[in-house]
């Protein structure tokens, strides 16, 4: 069964690095936030912020000597903040080659280390 809150079919790279937001807010002023960059795919990135940004808001996500822009699709708050959805641009695709943050995880290689060390110990069980 495909998973129905979660439409983007490439794999999500944990990551915890600080970046900075530029938008313009609803009376057209520019604003600039901190936020923490929580995960990165091809097509979209997970930001934490301490207050609310509309969906719908155009964005851009500065890190390092680049950026990526894109829309922010949700934006919900949980236990340490909000957390903001953004699907980039169509022409702003995301690649470990132009940025890569420096604390990045994939979660489906942990899965299969774990799959590797419990092979290797199933088969020293006699």
């Amino acid at each position: 069964m495909q998973e129905t809150g979660n439409r983007r079919e490439e794999n999500r790279l944990l990551c915890a690095e600080l970046v900075e937001l530029i938008w313009q807010d609803e009376a057209g002023r520019a604003r600039r936030r901190v936020a923490n960059l929580e995960d990165i795919s091809l097509s979209g990135v997970c930001l934490q912020v301490e207050s609310p940004i509309p969906a719908g808001t155009d964005i851009a996500v500065h890190y390092g000597d680049g950026q990526l822009v894109g829309t922010i699709r949700y934006c919900r708050y949980q236990e340490m903040g909000y957390f903001l959805g953004v699907e980039l641009a169509e022409g702003c695709r995301w690649s470990s080659q132009h940025y890569r943050p420096q604390h990045l995880l994939d979660p489906s290689e942990l899965v299969d280390q774990a799959m590797q060390r419990h092979r290797s110990v199933s088969n020293h069980v006699h």
